[in-house]
């Protein structure tokens, strides 16, 4: 097959311990999942059903890579959240039957236009400014499931320059992993190398060029990010 130009090449994230990397296919996340952030964003927590946006795959951005200052915004957000790596075909699955699609989990950072986002929100309009944009969906190792198990609970925290802002854990999701996996099978056929953001707990802030972002995950490790300068 011929193309008028090279393809570009398939988006990949590491694999925790392994020289291998994981090939990206699509990204999903999933809207105000955990209550408190429902609330600081002025939305009612009640278990409604979830709701998820998407990025693009060549979003991803390594662990220790510098993320430059986005354009378009004053109000640039930092998300920490579980993110998680499909590893095998599945439509219309219970929940029991989800678990078998995961192949791992690692730490991510939502990173988010806030100003885009609202605005866009308050117009009624696509998410798509606020959430899907160049370096805009950070991502840690994978971690192999068959290694760390199910992901059901565990400390999940946020750092700006020290300073903790978000404190949360993963059994304060109010869609867990198997709801999410199984609810998203129902819309669309997951394939491989989808990655799915679970959402993010309270405390989301703002970022500026020079902070140093970390987010950890207990049994996964942590997830470093400095801000660089706006792009010119």
């Amino acid at each position: 097959m011929s193309f008028v130009f090279e393809p570009p090449l398939t988006p990949s994230v590491a694999v925790a311990g392994e020289s291998l990397r994981f090939p990206v296919r699509r990204i999903f996340c999933v809207g105000r999942n955990y209550e408190a952030h429902a609330r600081e964003m002025g939305k009612d927590p009640s278990r409604e059903a979830p709701f998820f946006f998407t990025k693009p795959a060549d979003a991803v951005v390594d662990d220790r890579v510098v993320v430059p200052y986005p354009p378009l915004t004053q109000n640039f957000h930092h998300e920490a959240e579980l993110v998680v790596a499909i590893g095998r075909p599945g439509f219309n699955l219970s929940e029991e039957a989800a678990w078998e699609l995961v192949w791992g989990y690692a730490v991510g950072n939502d990173l988010t236009r806030r100003d885009l986002q609202l605005d866009a929100r308050d117009k009624g309009r696509p998410w798509d400014w606020g959430k899907a944009f160049d370096n805009s969906a950070v991502c840690g190792p994978i971690h192999r499931a068959s290694n760390v198990g199910r992901m059901e609970r565990g400390a999940i925290r946020l750092s700006v320059n020290g300073a903790v802002r978000q404190d949360a854990d993963l059994s304060d999701l109010i869609w867990s992993v198997p709801e999410i996996v199984s609810i998203l099978s129902h819309a669309i056929r997951l394939q491989p190398g989808d990655l799915i953001y679970t959402g993010t707990p309270a405390g989301v802030g703002a970022l500026a060029p020079g902070d140093v972002c970390v987010v950890e995950i207990e049994g996964l490790g942590t997830l470093t990010t400095k801000i660089g300068g706006a792009l010119t």
